[in-house]
């Protein structure tokens, strides 16, 4: 039996988006994209043009809640399945567009350049209990323009994994639509093998920007799967409770839910959300309370009920460097994310309020995400009945170390860390003595980054990246990228 965390019964799910809908009904929600006012006007919502404000009609909710599909798939760079969004499914995903990356020598926090952010894709291909990659953090050293567009590059360049992406402008879309589809082949073949999701964010309160809702209207068109995560900050811009604050945030989900429909119904998505609760003594949005996770694992529930895979934002920490609160807060998440069954749980390697990344930190937790694999297949017998055969050779031989039982199940049934964590004896550390977590870490890293291979897409399509790139970047003022073409391969 699987185990299982529930913090909602079915009534209050049901008075929940109730609510929410009555939201969209009266007051509506700001629109600022004129495209996605004219499509919804054109279906039957009241929409007033002059102030760019929309209410919306139950039929046109309900219609386009029929029509989001129950799950979708992601394969990698090469065409392989590797996660399936369906029932309780879960796959790990590093958090995304970080601003700082936590230097593991000086434990200290700046701003990332091009070179990490290789080591970082370098690195996310060896961790093998994160499924995907994500546009981790922002790189400082090319034009912000640019930035949405180089980091997919550079994930797509030196990672297999299917990549967890978005852009804060209309204009990078394009390219980056067209690097998926070097990578893919054709546009048909993207579409039938989806290889990234791109997050799209509404502004709490109810509030869409033209940039975030033209964003969730080119994904549909070109089926490229959508997340979208409205960020409601509980007792700040949304209620205080926890109750009001799901009612926003299911309101502002449904609003794009929509608009995302209409477009192109049966375009896939993700019912996601970066809830937060505020913490008024420091004027903050922690990730790493209890009350945020309760949030994000209340919000999978409601998508559950909706019929749709969900995403959060769990399984990080507010520290500022890798010590224990990091360990405590990205574990509470990761345990709570797993027992609701979330289907895309973003977050590992994530400090600082979901502003830092850290290399080290993402090795940790790559660990933390192993055990949470374990832990969602539970406890099932295997070949334990009867029991008295297997207790007899027991009694004889002392120990069961190398019985048939043993050697047949300790694989799946032992989930088994690698070195980042320290179960031996004092007298057996060996090169492990004296080492703190951050120090083997970083050794851990270091390893890692040394022994991956290459992504084995063609030097055909590594090239046509690297033309992309380069004329993208001659777009704007910089003209360049910071490395010639031939160092990128």
């Amino acid at each position: 039996m699987r185990p299982a965390l529930t913090f909602l019964d079915k009534k209050l799910l049901q008075n929940i988006v109730s609510e929410a809908e009555s939201i969209l009904f009266n007051p509506g929600v700001e629109l600022k994209n004129r495209q996605a006012l004219k499509l919804l006007a054109e279906h039957g919502a009241v929409v007033n043009f002059g102030n760019q404000h929309v209410c919306f009609s139950e039929e046109m909710i309900q219609k386009s809640l029929e029509t989001v599909p129950g799950s979708f798939s992601l394969y990698d760079v090469l065409g392989n399945k590797t996660h399936d969004f369906s029932g309780k499914n879960i796959h790990f995903t590093p958090g995304s567009s970080a601003v700082y990356i936590l230097e593991n020598e000086t434990q200290k926090m700046r701003k990332p350049v091009t070179a990490d952010y290789i080591e970082y894709s370098k690195l996310i291909s060896c961790l093998g209990n994160i499924a995907s990659q994500s546009t981790a953090f922002i790189p400082a050293d090319v034009h912000e323009k640019i930035s949405d567009s180089y980091r997919l590059f550079l994930s797509l360049l030196y990672c297999e994994k299917p990549v967890v992406t978005g852009t804060f402008s209309i204009d990078s879309f394009k390219v980056m639509k067209d690097m998926l589809t070097a990578v893919r082949g054709t546009e048909d073949s993207l579409k039938e093998k989806p290889l990234s999701v791109f997050t799209s964010c509404p502004s709490s309160p109810l509030k869409w920007s033209e940039e975030g809702a033209q964003n969730l209207i080119d994904c549909a068109k070109n089926s490229i799967p959508a997340e979208i995560v409205p960020m409601p900050l509980a007792g700040f811009i949304s209620p205080v409770t926890l109750t009001g604050t799901l009612i926003q945030h299911t309101a502002e989900i449904l609003s794009g839910i929509v608009i995302h429909q209409l477009v192109s119904p049966g375009a896939p998505l993700l019912w996601g959300g970066s809830l937060a609760v505020f913490d008024v003594r420091y004027q903050t949005a922690p990730m790493g309370a209890v009350e945020t996770m309760m949030l994000d694992c209340a919000n999978n529930e409601i998508g559950k009920y909706m019929g749709i895979p969900t995403q959060a934002y769990i399984c990080l920490s507010d520290s500022k460097q890798l010590d224990s609160q990091a360990g405590l807060e990205t574990g509470m998440g990761a345990v709570m994310a797993a027992l609701s069954g979330i289907n895309n749980i973003s977050g590992p390697g994530m400090l600082n309020f979901e502003n830092c990344q850290s290399l080290e930190k993402l090795v940790l937790d790559n660990e933390i995400c192993g055990m949470m694999l374990r832990l969602t297949q539970g406890i099932e017998p295997k070949d334990d009945f009867p029991a008295l055969p297997l207790f007899e050779e027991l009694l004889k031989e002392k120990h069961l170390m190398i019985s048939d039982h043993t050697l047949a199940h300790i694989k799946e049934e032992h989930f088994v860390p690698g070195n980042i964590i320290d179960r031996t004896k004092d007298e057996l550390q060996g090169k492990a003595a004296g080492k703190n977590l951050a120090e083997r870490a970083g050794d851990e890293v270091s390893r890692l980054i040394a022994e991956h291979q290459p992504s084995r897409i063609s030097a055909e399509t590594k090239n046509e990246l690297i033309n992309l790139m380069e004329f993208e970047a001659g777009r704007y003022s910089s003209g360049k990228l910071p490395y010639r073409a031939e160092e990128y391969i």
